[in-house]
């Protein structure tokens, strides 16, 4: 496909974006177009259309409670705190 000024315009006016470099914009998309259009050449006639996981769902595990320290190991390290709550100077008379 050939990127040509008229289209890098366009795609400037669509992206509200400046190209201030348009001719090397075109030349990087002119590559990444090649790049793409490679994969037309793959053959995929033995390769079914569409993938599902649901015949294979990930496993789960069961929900445990854990109890853990971290709220005591935060406010550890607050310059004030009671109550498990934050201790802030007040801000609005």
């Amino acid at each position: 496909m050939k990127i040509d000024e008229k289209l890098i315009q366009r795609l400037e006016n669509l992206s509200m974006v400046e190209i201030e470099n348009k001719e090397k914009m075109a030349k990087d998309l002119e590559e990444i177009v090649a790049f793409v259009e490679m994969l037309n050449e793959l053959d995929t006639e033995n390769i079914d259309a569409t993938f599902s996981t649901l015949n294979n769902p990930t496993p789960l595990r069961e929900d445990e409670p854990q109890k853990n320290d971290i709220i005591e190991e935060v406010l550890a390290h607050a310059p004030k705190a009671k109550d498990g709550y934050f201790i802030v100077p007040k801000i609005i008379e």
